[in-house]
C-alpha cells in the first residue's frame, strides 16, 4: 500500500518535472531511456517511441514542445492475421546544429543532416540533406539555411531581445509594433 502510494507520487514528480521547464532533468531522462543526445541540446518534449534506444540527436540541436518522435510502423497491425509477428522499425538521426519546430512528427528511418530548421508541424521522413530548410506534410526542402539566415537576419520585424529582461522586452516589442 505505502509502495504505491510512493509510486504514484513518484511518477507525478517526474512528469511534473519532464513537462515544467527543466531542460536538463529531461535530457537525463531520455538518456536512461536510451536516447542518445549530444551536447548544448534543448529538448522540450519526451515524446521519443517506445524504442527511445533508436534515436540519436547530435549537438546544439533544439527539439520543440510537442514534437513526436515515430520509430516504428502501427500500420503492420493491418497485417497480422496473416503475419501474426512483424513488426517495423527504422532509426532517427538527426545531425548538429539543427531546430525543430512545434509539434513536428519525425517518422521512423528518418535522417536529418547538420544546420537544418524543420518548420513547424512538420511531418518528416527519409533522408533531409544538410543545410536544409523544410516544411510542410509531408515535408520537402524548401530552400537553404543559409537562405534563411538571410531572411532573419534582414526581418523588418527583428528585434534582438535574447538578453533582456522581461519587462524590457515587454517594452521593446510594444515600442516595436507601435502598441
Amino acid at each position: 500500500m505505502i509502495k504505491n502510494i510512493y509510486n504514484r507520487i513518484r511518477n507525478s514528480i517526474i512528469k511534473y518535472k519532464l513537462k515544467g521547464r527543466d531542460n536538463e532533468f529531461r535530457i537525463r531522462y531520455l538518456r536512461r531511456k536510451g536516447v542518445k543526445i549530444g551536447d548544448d541540446c534543448l529538448i522540450f518534449t519526451i515524446n521519443f517511441s517506445t524504442e527511445p534506444y533508436l534515436i540519436k540527436i547530435g549537438n546544439h540541436v533544439v527539439v520543440s514542445p510537442g514534437v513526436t518522435f515515430i520509430t516504428h510502423d502501427g500500420s503492420v497491425w493491418l497485417f497480422r492475421d496473416k503475419y501474426p509477428n512483424i513488426t517495423v522499425f527504422g532509426n532517427i538521426t538527426v545531425g548538429n546544429n539543427t531546430f525543430i519546430g512545434i509539434n513536428c512528427i519525425i517518422l521512423p528511418g528518418t535522417e536529418i543532416g547538420e544546420n537544418c530548421i524543420i518548420g513547424a508541424g512538420s511531418v518528416v521522413r527519409g533522408k533531409i540533406p544538410d543545410n536544409s530548410v523544410v516544411m510542410g506534410n509531408p515535408a520537402k526542402v524548401v530552400m537553404k539555411t543559409e537562405i534563411a539566415e538571410k531572411f532573419l537576419v534582414n526581418n523588418k520585424n527583428r528585434v534582438d531581445t535574447k538578453h533582456m529582461s522581461p519587462q524590457e522586452r515587454k517594452m521593446a516589442l510594444l515600442k516595436h509594433f507601435g502598441v
